[in-house]
C-alpha cells in the first residue's frame, strides 16, 4: 500500500518539506484530454501525512479503486491538500504526441498548485521537466500517498469530463468507456464517424480519417 517512506526520504536529502505527488490519466483513450493532478499533502512529517488515518489508508493506485470510492476519497480529500490540475487537449495530443502532451500536463498541474512545491515524486520513468529537483517512481501511484492521491484526484476529473462530453455525443458511450476503444466506442464511429474531440495521431481513428 501507498507509504510516505519515498516523500520523507527524498525530503530528508534535500532537507525541504514541501514534496509534490504528481500523477496523470488518460494516455491510452482515442478520445478526450490527458488530464495530471499534483498533490502536496498538509505534513508529511506527520503522522499519516497530516490526514484522518482512515482517509490515508484509503489511498490507493485508482485503478485499484471502485468508481464510487474515488468519488468518496475525492470528495473527503478536498480542503485537506493542496491540488493543482494540468490539462493536455486532443489538439496538443496530437501536435506534441501524447508523451509529450502527458509532460505538459503535469507541467500545468505542478504550475496550478496554491503553494509552490519545492520537489516533486512523479508517477512513471519520464521526468516532466518541472524545473524543481524530481525523482521518477514506476508505479508510484501503488508507492507514494501523495501520487495515490494525485492519480485519484485526476481520474475522477477526467471520468466527470468524459461524462459530460457524453451527453453531446452519446453514440460513443463515453460514459461507461471514458473514451477508450471498446466495441461500443468502435461502433459509434462505424455509424456516426469521429469528432472534434478524437485523437486524429492515434492509429484507430487515423485509419478511419484515410477512409474518408
Amino acid at each position: 500500500m501507498p507509504s510516505l517512506d519515498l516523500e520523507r526520504a527524498f525530503a530528508s536529502d534535500l532537507g525541504i518539506t514541501r514534496i509534490a505527488g504528481v500523477d496523470e490519466v488518460g494516455r491510452g483513450p482515442w478520445a478526450g484530454p490527458v488530464i495530471a493532478c499534483a498533490v502536496l499533502l498538509p505534513d508529511i512529517d506527520a503522522d499519516h501525512g497530516g490526514l484522518p488515518p482512515a482517509l490515508f489508508d484509503a489511498l490507493d493506485d485508482s485503478k485499484r479503486l471502485s468508481e464510487a470510492r474515488r468519488e468518496e476519497i475525492d470528495a473527503a480529500l478536498l480542503g485537506l491538500v493542496d491540488i493543482g490540475f494540468g490539462e493536455a487537449s486532443v489538439a496538443e495530443i496530437d501536435e506534441l504526441n501524447i508523451l509529450q502532451a502527458s509532460l505538459l500536463a503535469m507541467r500545468r498541474a505542478v504550475a496550478a498548485l496554491p503553494n509552490v512545491a519545492q520537489a516533486a515524486l512523479v508517477d512513471g520513468n519520464k521526468d516532466p521537466g518541472l524545473g524543481i529537483p524530481t525523482q521518477t517512481i514506476v508505479k508510484g501511484d501503488s508507492r507514494s500517498a501523495s501520487i495515490a492521491a494525485a492519480s485519484i484526484f485526476a481520474k475522477v476529473r477526467r471520468d466527470r469530463l468524459m461524462c459530460d462530453l457524453d451527453r453531446e455525443f452519446p453514440f460513443y458511450a463515453w460514459a461507461s468507456n471514458k473514451g477508450y476503444g471498446t466495441k461500443a466506442h468502435q461502433v459509434g464511429l462505424e455509424n456516426h464517424g469521429i469528432c472534434e474531440h478524437h485523437r486524429k495521431s492515434f492509429a484507430p481513428i487515423r485509419d478511419r480519417l484515410s477512409t474518408y
